[in-house]
């Protein structure tokens, strides 16, 4: 069984993602939060939302999106790896990419509304 209730090619995809990154579980400082919002009960009783600290780098995360402590856990590693590739790499980084071609496509959008169409007069 996986350690954050994640199938094992998704958790070993996660270490691999770590270890580019230079992140070791020897450097993380996790701690648990009682989460709010929805979720019903279940939320409120359990610490689900995690706050994890890189201690080298000083990033800090924290993380509520599942109902679940183990998949937080998972949500939060992963965020911590996306938010150091981003330092580390700039506009080189997935994320940033992501974010660019995003741009780019609401900028053409734009322009095609902005440009009268051949059918209506100027």
């Amino acid at each position: 069984m996986s350690k954050f209730g994640v199938t094992p090619q998704k958790e070993q995809e996660l270490y691999q993602r770590m270890e580019a990154c230079g992140v070791q579980e020897r450097d993380l400082s996790e701690g648990f939060v009682c989460s709010g919002g929805p979720g019903g009960q279940h939320v409120n009783r359990t610490a689900t939302c995690v706050h994890l600290v890189h201690g080298p780098s000083g990033v800090e995360v924290k993380m509520q999106q599942a109902r679940s402590q183990g998949l937080n856990r998972f949500y939060a590693r992963r965020r911590l790896c996306e938010l150091l590739e981003a330092q580390q790499q700039g506009k080189a980084s997935p994320e940033a990419r992501r974010q660019e071609k995003i741009r780019k496509q609401k900028n053409r959008r734009r322009r095609r509304q902005r440009k009268p169409s051949d059918d209506e007069p100027a």
